[in-house]
């Protein structure tokens, strides 16, 4: 069987998913060729379709765009081009193509596709090719991967390119906030999205934007008036910069353009305030890949060699997407068709369907954004006389603040006092608590750490005293963002309901860590800043030993036990081992990684990338490796060790972590609010069931509620990890892609499923 790779246009993360493909082609002992510049190149054919090796795509996992080029094709819409391709094709034995690209391109595959077995008679009756190659290479098999920075396919949750561009974005708007906080000033910034307004709509959220403009969304009439009393509103309580996001196709209810420059003369007309605009153009599809895209289009790259090994001449044409945090195989056309009927309920002005059509996270971010954007008028805010108090606890992680400044504005509009505890239950102890308003979390979402402060600390030695403050500030509610440490708090706030009735009311446990090590969800806020923090110095790294060559490094991670960074940044960096705590390793492994360097060491590749996880082991240090190493590798390469500390922890948080932070914080206390009116019973809230303290999580497509009474079961204490761990499953392909022989899990790989509509109930449940 031979794979092949057809690459049609130019986004960030490509190059991770052509090196997955070639790699896994190679491991299931497939030829694969490189297809250059696109379809254009498999129409010209000769130099443009070469085989490829191993080494040929070394080194390109930093690297943006695509190293196989792209270039647009008259030729390949034309039933002439496609014969000729067909025939370039024949020639080398393909019958097997992975295209990436957008709708435009995988609509272009499929119809190929379905011409196939004609063109290949065509080619025999005009004396190309044989009958035998006729029947040899009778059917194509088509697996489209989506690259499209504007996130605008329907069927996936996230296409590869996206989350980088949202790194370009997002580095430009912290960048812009720093230099205006000295002048008062508005800036409209415009994004891409002709068609499409996820880019403007994440950004929004992720940076906290006064004002957004989108195409399936477009604004009232009269929001010229609305956003002016906005501005004016939020320059009065003293914020010193205002940003309004643009999409470049944004539209007015009337089907009229919304651009950048016509926003800023509204602004400067209606209100006078210095006023400046910043178009980001081609930075947002340039730029090194996010560790998100890289980890997507690597894990999309060998789906899409299983999924094409599996493929039979009934097979329909498939894409490669993400669902939550799981591979799933949808038909080709079916995406196209939900894609197309977008633009089509857009034309026809029926924007609420466009939206629904979007999908779930889309619509989940719209809604999100509308709850936090904008404070309705006190008058007009319900009053429930419920107080719910907000605390971190464990270590800072970023996206923490972000969290925190959604709970408070959704529990405001949802009509509650909102009180910040300051310094995690230790400050709660002694009365640390303060009323919080809508104003005071203006400008978190894009601060690192923690605002509120935060301590390891348990209350189980604090519990009288916290009763006390819960009592004292009548506090109804309690919702606790933080790592391990939180979900133990809440296991023992729970516990101690017999002994304090205080504690009886509804606790909801965001997980908020660096080592995702919380039982009951796949993901933490603050784990992909984290991973993107180990990823750049592992890219600088890795430059300079590529510089000296014959190097090897060995860097360590955080983490605890839990080797979630060591080993999804081994992934997304491309590294060739990563020695972690839940698969033990012994001495005959580490001698057979230091052979698989020596032998790396003799090909054009002359560099090594080990990473270890803090506590993978207590006798296998990072000294004692990096000595083992140096020693054995003595004469063939040298040895360098570099431990990453606490530069995980820091930083502005990723757009990934600011996104997740907020809608989940806005999940969870819409679910507090819930609670709160189903236990309020003769003036007072009694909360004693299981149920009523719950950790919220992400588990594969779904974000769930789960009581931490039932998560004890899941967790292993003693190395506060839980016991089983989805990411663990992704192990053998960072094995597979650095070159080791080893078994490949193909049972949970996806299955072909339709593209489901989901209803509006669906969304409240659906992916982040």
């Amino acid at each position: 069987m031979t794979c092949n790779n057809v690459i049609c246009f130019l986004f960030p993360g490509m190059n991770a998913a052509v090196r997955a493909v070639v790699r896994m082609g190679i491991y299931v002992k497939a030829k694969v060729y490189f297809v250059y510049e696109g379809y254009q190149g498999m129409v010209d054919g000769g130099d443009n379709i070469v085989e490829v090796s191993w080494e040929s795509v070394s080194s390109i996992l930093q690297v943006g765009g695509t190293v196989i080029g792209s270039a647009r094709c008259k030729a390949f819409r034309t039933r002439e081009g496609r014969l000729q391709a067909a025939y370039n094709l024949v020639q080398r034995g393909i019958t097997n193509l992975c295209v990436i690209g957008g709708d435009g391109s995988l609509t272009g595959a499929n119809l190929f596709r379905e011409e196939w077995s004609g063109l290949l008679e065509e080619l025999a009756q005009k004396g190309k090719i044989d009958e035998e190659a006729v029947k040899k290479y009778a059917y194509l098999n088509i697996v489209g991967m989506v690259g499209s920075i504007d996130n605008d396919f329907c069927g996936t949750d996230m296409t590869i390119g996206t989350d980088s561009a949202l790194h370009r974005i997002i580095e430009v708007v912290d960048a812009i906030m720093t230099t205006a906080q000295s002048h008062q000033r508005t800036f409209v910034l415009e994004v891409m999205g002709r068609h499409c307004g996820y880019l403007a709509l994440v950004s929004a959220l992720a940076c906290g934007a006064d004002w957004v403009f989108i195409p399936e969304y477009p604004p009232e009439e009269g929001w010229e008036d609305s956003m002016c009393v906005k501005l004016s509103e939020n320059r009065a309580r003293k914020k010193r910069l205002n940003i309004i996001i643009v999409a470049e196709g944004a539209i007015d209810c009337h089907n009229k353009p919304i651009t950048s420059e016509k926003v800023k003369d509204l602004v400067v007309q209606r209100l006078g305030f210095d006023t400046r605009v910043t178009i980001l153009g081609h930075v947002q599809r340039g730029g090194t890949p996010s560790a998100f895209d890289r980890i997507l289009a690597s894990r999309m790259g060998v789906e899409a060699v299983l999924a094409l090994l599996e493929a039979t001449p009934d097979t329909p044409a498939c894409v490669v997407s993400l669902s939550g945090n799981q591979a799933v195989r949808l038909p080709l056309m079916e995406c196209v068709q939900m894609t197309q009927e977008v633009q089509k309920a857009m034309d026809e002005g029926r924007f609420v369907e466009a939206v629904r059509l979007r999908g779930r996270s889309f619509e989940n971010n719209l809604n999100t954004y509308k709850l936090l954007s904008h404070k309705r008028p006190d008058a007009e805010l319900p009053k429930t006389n419920f107080n719910v108090a907000i605390l971190n606890v464990g270590a800072p992680a970023a996206g923490m603040n972000a969290a925190v400044r959604a709970a408070v504005r959704v529990g405001i509009t949802e009509g509650h006092k909102m009180f910040a505890v300051i310094d995690g239950f230790e400050g709660f102890a002694r009365g640390k608590i303060k009323e919080i308003s809508w104003g005071d979390v203006g400008g978190w979402t894009g601060q690192g750490g923690s605002i509120l402060g935060t301590k390891r600390t348990l209350p189980a030695k604090y519990l009288e005293k916290i009763a006390d403050q819960m009592r004292t500030n009548n506090i109804n509610a309690l919702m606790v963002i933080g790592g391990f440490e939180a979900y133990e708090s809440c296991l023992q706030l729970h516990e101690a309901r017999s002994r304090f009735e205080e504690f009886c009311v509804p606790v909801c446990v965001l997980p908020a860590t660096i080592s995702n090590n919380v039982p009951g969800t796949d993901f933490s806020i603050g784990a992909d800043t984290a991973l993107n923090a180990i990823v750049e110095t592992c890219d600088r790294i890795k430059q300079s030993a590529s510089g000296t060559k014959r190097r090897v490094f060995i860097i360590e991670t955080m983490g605890g036990y839990c080797g979630y960074l060591a080993n999804m940044g081994a992934l997304a960096a491309g590294a060739d081992a990563a020695y972690i705590f839940e698969e033990q390793f012994d001495i005959r492994e580490l001698q057979a990684n230091v052979e698989h360097l020596t032998e790396k060491m003799k090909t054009s590749i002359q560099r090594g990338l080990v990473l270890r996880n803090e506590n993978s082991n207590e006798n296998y240090t990072t000294d004692f490796i990096y000595q083992l190493y140096s020693e054995e590798g003595k004469g063939v390469f040298d040895c360098r060790k570099n431990v990453l500390g606490h530069m995980q922890q820091g930083g502005a948080p990723s757009p990934f972590d600011r996104n997740f932070g907020t809608k989940i914080s806005a999940k969870a206390m819409q679910w507090i609010s819930k609670k709160l009116k189903e236990t309020y019973r003769k003036g007072k809230v009694f909360a004693n069931t299981d149920d009523s303290v719950c950790l919220l999580g992400m588990r594969r497509r779904n974000l769930v509620f789960q009581p931490v009474a039932e998560l004890k079961n899941e967790t292993d204490f003693v190395h506060r990890i839980p016991k089983e761990q989805w990411w663990l499953k992704l192990r053998p392909l960072m094995k597979i892609l650095a070159k080791y022989k080893t078994s490949y899990d193909v049972s949970d790989s996806g299955q072909l499923e339709h593209v489901a509509m989901h209803s509006p109930k669906e969304a409240e449940t659906g992916a982040i």
